[in-house]
């Protein structure tokens, strides 16, 4: 099965129609819980090449590390008109892309490290995505994620899949994805899952390409 167009198309409507009040809808949690995680997720980061997968506003930004060369990209170009904004504000040279996670415009072992954070919630289809990751990933380098997915907890679970499409309306973002299973099913090979919250709702993911 390929990449579908018009849910793609739809992905890309959402995020543009909510760029301008995407940091504001999510500066509480931001400050709360996510400017940490960024944090430990960037930590690990090796270079010299690093590819940010869905950048959005530039969240992200402020944490990258120096001596690194950073490629990010972005389905939205709303999202991306603004992280070219914070880019200049915080003096950043950064190659921000417009482009599809499930098409990635790269060839083959570009990136040392592929990065993404809370992404693979909203890729129309995760597992071709994660397959790209893999794809433009050297071998011996990381893929290194920073995701929310469905509860551990049936009762809970299943909640989330009831509200599912009403937050896919709202935020373009699914609450019930099984990002960890779509790793394995995109024949990635994991090396770490860090739960972050309780339910392990929020995880932080490192994994590689799977070696031939």
């Amino acid at each position: 099965m390929g990449i579908d167009a018009e849910l793609t198309a739809r992905t890309k409507k959402r995020y543009d129609r909510i760029a301008g009040a995407y940091d504001l809808m999510e500066q509480p949690i931001e400050r709360l819980f996510y400017a940490s995680w960024r944090t430990r997720l960037w930590a690990g980061v090796k270079g010299p090449e690093v590819l940010e997968v869905g950048v959005g506003t530039g969240k992200n930004m402020p944490y990258y590390p120096d001596g690194v060369h950073v490629t990010a990209i972005d389905l939205s170009e709303r999202m991306l008109s603004r992280a070219r904004r914070l880019a200049k504000v915080l003096g950043l040279d950064v190659d921000l892309r417009q482009m599809d996670a499930q098409a990635l415009a790269f060839p083959p072992d570009m990136f040392d490290t592929v990065i993404a954070a809370f992404v693979f919630c909203s890729v129309p289809d995760p597992v071709i995505g994660l397959k790209e990751l893999g794809r433009v990933c050297r071998p011996e380098g990381q893929i290194r994620l920073l995701e929310h997915m469905r509860a551990r907890s049936e009762p809970l679970g299943r909640f989330m899949d009831v509200a599912n499409p009403l937050v896919v309306r709202m935020m373009g973002a699914n609450i019930n994805r099984r990002t960890v299973q779509n790793l394995t099913k995109a024949g990635l090979q994991i090396q770490r899952v860090e739960d972050l919250s309780a339910q392990g709702i929020f995880k932080l993911i490192v994994a590689k390409p799977r070696s031939p």
